[in-house]
């Protein structure tokens, strides 16, 4: 039978075990410090009633009024919504939405004529809103090459595996690859609004302006250090799959084509959820010769069919909207903020009247006791 010793160290709480070799093992037991032991100094809270009703009441009057404020300048924000996808046969677009495809060689055009009962005021912002499109896809939010959208000379030609399979298309490599590139969004939407006078007028769209400043100058660059060719630098590639025109073709505007093209960096921004919307124009305040921004009035939407939506029984919408210092309009937080409030000064006066009428009984037989 093994023989066996100890020898326990109040300093370091070490436990030594002597073996039949006359070794000695290192027990087991943590050393004898106040981390170790957990004896460090703690503070642990005492709720009263002193404490606790107070607090509610106080989360209560700062969270209602900030509730209010939030949900009244959401409320305040001016907001006109049309659905042009085209499923109902009254709908201008019906037929285009019935006929385009992918495929599709000639592009098809319909008007949808609408009326705004109040004047907007300020930039005016201009969105394009899907339904039933999951961006958030694990793999179709892994189809992307960041290297080639920053302007790697060697990932344009060689495109990231997690392109697959919108990499390669008649052995040349996609610029830009990946299958959040290939489905991007390229609708045409204009928008005039019609004098009571018989005239047309076409309302100004800034293109710029719409992305990130980080996306737009950090994360996408074009290839070519600068080179103002951008044919002959993105030459040996092709466009993608199911696009019209390659990337270099985006716009006239140098600075706004390419990889750096602000309709296709807002794009590549993948959504959270599947149903959303993107910014798409920005009628400015300053290049509007009108006054206010968008006059109370009829106007007409002209929509350059493009992107059908058919196949995963999605929607397209056009979205005008105002901003506020919050942003743009979005009543949750409001909603939230007075819930919260109102729920935490129910309970405190819930609780207030149980103290009231229980707590000094309470008192009374601890004293007695």
């Amino acid at each position: 039978m093994m023989a066996s010793s100890y020898n326990a160290k109040d300093e370091d709480g070490h436990i030594t075990v002597t073996g039949p070799g006359g070794g000695s093992l290192r027990g087991k037991k943590p050393e004898n410090t106040a981390f170790k032991q957990q004896r460090l100094p703690a503070w642990q809270p005492i709720l009263t009633a002193g404490t606790v009703l107070p607090a509610f009441f106080i989360i209560g009057l700062i969270f209602i009024p900030i509730g209010i404020g939030l949900f009244v300048t959401s409320n305040n924000i001016k907001e006109f919504e049309i659905d042009y996808t085209g499923v109902d046969m009254s709908s201008p677009c019906f037929n285009c939405s019935q006929n385009f495809s992918w495929n599709s060689t000639k592009p098809c055009t319909c008007t949808i004529p609408f009326y705004l009962d109040q004047p907007y005021e300020s930039n005016v912002f201009m969105y394009y809103g899907l339904s039933n499109f999951y961006q958030n896809h694990r793999r179709y939010v892994k189809s992307r090459d960041d290297s080639q959208l920053n302007g790697d000379m060697e990932s344009l030609k060689k495109p990231s595996k997690e392109c697959e399979p919108y990499a390669y298309h008649e052995n040349k490599p996609i610029a830009p690859c990946g299958a959040i590139a290939n489905s991007m969004f390229n609708d045409t939407l204009e928008l005039f609004y019609n004098d009571p006078n018989g005239t047309k007028i076409q309302i100004p769209l800034t293109t710029t302006g719409i992305a990130w400043w980080t996306d737009k100058h950090v994360k996408f660059r074009n290839p070519g250090n600068n080179n103002p060719n951008l044919t002959a630098v993105f030459q040996g590639t092709t466009k993608p799959v199911n696009w019209r025109r390659p990337v270099y073709e985006l716009s006239g505007d140098q600075n706004n084509t390419g990889f750096i093209n602000e309709d296709f960096i807002v794009w590549m921004r993948t959504a959270a959820l599947p149903t959303f919307r993107k910014l798409y124009r920005i009628i400015s305040k300053n290049n509007n010769n009108m006054v206010p921004t968008l006059a109370r009035g009829n106007y007409t939407l002209e929509v350059v069919y493009n992107y059908p939506v058919r196949s995963f029984e999605g929607r397209k919408r056009m979205i005008l909207s105002t901003i506020s210092w919050m942003g743009g309009k979005n009543p949750f937080l409001g909603i939230a903020y007075i819930t919260v409030g109102s729920v935490c000064f129910f309970l405190g006066v819930v609780l207030l009247i149980i103290h009231h009428k229980y707590g000094n009984r309470n008192n009374s037989a601890d004293i007695s006791n």
